[in-house]
C-alpha cells in the first residue's frame, strides 16, 4: 500500500505485509504522512465512515470514489448538479458523473462514477473540474507499472522467507525513489518541464549502465550538466511528448489514446456496466 505524489509519482510512504490484513488497515498506517495542504485521491473501497473520519482528522482534503452500493442522503442540491450529504459525522459533497470515452480507434464506452469529496464549495471547486482532476489518480497506477514491470521485468522476488522479502521490498522501493528524485531534478533544471514527460525506462537503463561502467562517478566540475549527471542528461534528451488522455477499461495495462467528457447528474445513477 503506497501514498504517492501525483505530479511526480514519488513515494510519500509505503507499507506491506501479509494479505490476511485488509487494504484499509495498511492504508491507516500511512495516514500520519497526510498534511492539511494535501488532497487525497483514492479508488473504491476506502469510503467507510470510520476511515473517512480518521483521514479528515489529519486536516487533509479528500476526493475519492464511492462503492456502487453506497447510498447517500441528499441534503442540499448545488448549482453544478452535485449535492451535499453526510457520511458518518463528516459533511461531504457527492458528484454523480457519467464518463463517456471515445478511443483513437473509434471504440467508445461509458462508465458511471460516484465521487465523494470534502471540497464542498461548488463555485470554488466545480464538479467538472473535480471529475477531471480525479482522472489523475491513474498516475498511481503508472508508479506500480514502473515497480512491477520496468524494474522487475516480470520477475518474482527471490527470497523465500519474510525477512528476505522485506529486505528486497525496501531495496526495490529505494531504487524507485532514487530514480524518481533524479527525474524530478532533471525536469526542474529546465523551468516549465512536466516531470511526467521524463521516461522512467531511460532513467533505469542509464543508471544501470552507469553502475556497470562506473564512469564520471567523482568529478570536481560544478556546471549544470555535470550536476545533473548522465541519467539527468539522457532524460532531458529524450523527453516524452505531452501526456495524452488515457483510459483503462478494467484496471488492466491496456491503455489507448482517448478523449473523454463527463456528464454530471444530480440524482441516482445506474450501476456501472
Amino acid at each position: 500500500m503506497t501514498l504517492i505524489e501525483t505530479g511526480t509519482r514519488a513515494l510519500v510512504g509505503a507499507v506491506f505485509g501479509p494479505t490476511t490484513e485488509g487494504e484499509t488497515s495498511y492504508a491507516g498506517r500511512l495516514l500520519h504522512l497526510l498534511r492539511p495542504d494535501m488532497l487525497v485521491l483514492w479508488d473504491k473501497g476506502f469510503d467507510s465512515n470510520t476511515f473517512l473520519a480518521v483521514v479528515i482528522d489529519t486536516g487533509a482534503q479528500v476526493l475519492g470514489r464511492l462503492r456502487s452500493n453506497r447510498r447517500t442522503q441528499v441534503l442540499t442540491h448545488l448549482i453544478d448538479g452535485s449535492y451535499l450529504s453526510v457520511i458518518g459525522t463528516v459533511k461531504v459533497r457527492i458528484i454523480d458523473a457519467q464518463i463517456a470515452v471515445t478511443c483513437a480507434d473509434g471504440t467508445s464506452f461509458t462508465r458511471s462514477y460516484r465521487l465523494v469529496t470534502t471540497l464542498t464549495e461548488a463555485r470554488r471547486h466545480p464538479a467538472t473540474a473535480l471529475v477531471s482532476l480525479y482522472h489523475q489518480r491513474w498516475e498511481h497506477e503508472s508508479a506500480y507499472y514502473a515497480l512491477r514491470h520496468t524494474i522487475m521485468n516480470g520477475r518474482n522476488l527471490r527470497s523465500g522467507d519474510p525477512a528476505g522479502i522485506e529486505q528486497e521490498m525496501w531495496s526495490l522501493l529505494t531504487l524507485y525513489q532514487a530514480l524518481r528524485t533524479v527525474m524530478v531534478d532533471a525536469a526542474e533544471s529546465v523551468p516549465g518541464t512536466d516531470p511526467a514527460r521524463c521516461c522512467f525506462s531511460i532513467a533505469l537503463h542509464t543508471a544501470r549502465d552507469q553502475v556497470t561502467l562506473a564512469t564520471g562517478i567523482i568529478t570536481a566540475d560544478t556546471d549544470r550538466d555535470t550536476l545533473l549527471g548522465m541519467v539527468g542528461r539522457r532524460i532531458l534528451t529524450d523527453l516524452l511528448p505531452p501526456r495524452r488522455q488515457r483510459v483503462s477499461t478494467a484496471r488492466s495495462n491496456h491503455r489507448c489514446p482517448a478523449t473523454a467528457c463527463a456528464m454530471l447528474t444530480a440524482g441516482p445513477i445506474p450501476a456501472a456496466p
